[in-house]
């Protein structure tokens, strides 16, 4: 008998996901559940994690969506948290490089970014053009994670400036962590 999955949930980063960024399309689409940050504009690593921990015993067997700070979220409650194990996987895209100098003063409780094995199945989107993490670093994130790296090309940050609409490559992505399943909102 297969695990059903309860649920996807959404891990915006930094200032959140507009209406128009993919996160909150496939939010819309499919019925993914957000998780809410008490700040989205001063995150604290400590309060997100938080709010991660909830979100997770809340549903248990969830895959987790992340999208830049949120993939850094991730990997710090992982590391934390007693019940990682109830996570079945992640798509960690365009993970954002809090250890980049002029991000100290803004983020300064991100760093520095944990890089330990995730203890569920990952995979690292990474574009070669993102202003916000190397495409080389992101690779070693991904390693470092035992994520599977994923180059999306030339892509940018992978968010509403990318143009990329809902993104059905990295939902084929979401569908390679779901495939033993069925797609939660068909």
């Amino acid at each position: 008998m297969h695990d059903v999955i309860n649920s996807v949930l959404i891990l915006p980063g930094w200032h959140n996901s507009g209406p128009d960024h993919w996160q909150s399309l496939w939010q819309e689409r499919y019925g993914y559940l957000r998780i809410e940050q008490h700040n989205w504009d001063f995150p604290l690593r400590g309060d997100w994690m938080i709010r991660l921990e909830e979100a997770v015993l809340a549903n248990p067997n969830a895959v987790l969506v992340a999208h830049s700070l949120g993939c850094v979220l991730v990997s710090a409650w992982a590391t934390h948290s007693m019940n990682a194990d109830k996570v079945k996987g992640a798509l960690l895209v365009a993970p954002a490089d809090v250890e980049r100098p002029e991000m100290q003063h803004m983020l300064h409780s991100w760093s520095p970014i944990v890089r330990e094995r995730l203890p569920f199945p990952s995979i690292v989107a990474a574009s070669r053009n993102d202003a916000y993490c190397s495409l080389l670093r992101a690779s070693g994130l991904a390693h470092a994670w035992g994520s599977r790296l994923v180059d999306c090309g030339m892509s940018g940050h992978i968010n509403t400036d990318s143009r990329l609409g809902d993104w059905p490559e990295g939902f084929a992505l979401l569908q390679d962590l779901l495939k033993e399943e069925v797609p939660y909102g068909h």
